[in-house]
């Protein structure tokens, strides 16, 4: 059963922002539901709507990257952005999943959000 605690998220908190600094982001970490570790990403130097391609649409909702397919629907420094963050985020984590079986058993779920739905990622 996926589980995050809060002193996991204080162990792996300094990778991550580490990697925020680097690419010049702000963003704040938190855990939901006790299962998922949340990445919210408030602004910074990426573009980040037009690396998605999708910029009218992502500006009005925000986006939920998908941590599995992040590479098919990024580009650019926001997808080297998201290649580092992610693995860091995930790190001690495991995934021992059969979808076949509908089976889950993974450490703990990986979420990124950019922007949220009433208050879009501001490009600084």
């Amino acid at each position: 059963m996926a589980y995050v605690s809060q002193e996991l998220k204080a162990k792996i908190a300094p990778k991550v922002k580490a990697i925020l600094k680097k690419y010049k982001v702000k963003g704040s970490l938190a855990v939901n539901h006790h299962s998922t570790l949340v990445l919210n990403i408030k602004e910074g130097a990426l573009d980040m709507y037009k690396d998605y391609g999708n910029t009218e649409d992502a500006a009005k909702f925000g986006i939920q990257v998908n941590p599995y397919h992040y590479k098919n629907h990024f580009e650019g420094r926001t997808r080297a952005f998201l290649a580092e963050v992610i693995p860091a985020m995930n790190d001690g984590n495991w995934d021992k999943s059969d979808s076949q079986s509908d089976y889950f058993n993974v450490g703990w779920y990986v979420s990124v959000n950019i922007g949220k739905w009433n208050k879009p990622y501001a490009k600084v």
